[in-house]
């Protein structure tokens, strides 16, 4: 039998945080960003002009993910998507 490793826990969901991830800045002037509240990892895509998502995130009183944060998220995104390299079943 084989073990695996245990999901680390994780914090409790809390609704007071809101979490935003930078995608992009087109050249029409427009946003791309994900938003999350509680949990970064679920995130709705949203676009907006500058203005407004400067104040979007000020209203809000979001927290920005850092380029690392995302990547973590990537990467745990693409385990449950593709499985993790050498589980066998």
């Amino acid at each position: 039998m084989s073990s695996y490793p245990l999901p680390q826990p994780k914090p409790a969901f809390d609704v007071d945080k809101q979490y935003v991830r930078f995608r992009e800045l087109r050249a029409d002037g427009y946003v791309l960003f994900d938003f999350a509240i509680g949990d970064p990892a679920l995130a709705v895509e949203l676009t907006l002009p500058l203005a407004a998502y400067r104040s979007f995130c000020r209203e809000h009183h979001v927290i920005y993910l850092t380029r690392e944060q995302a990547e973590t998220l990537d990467s745990e995104k693409s385990i449950w998507r593709f499985g993790a390299p050498g589980i066998e079943e």
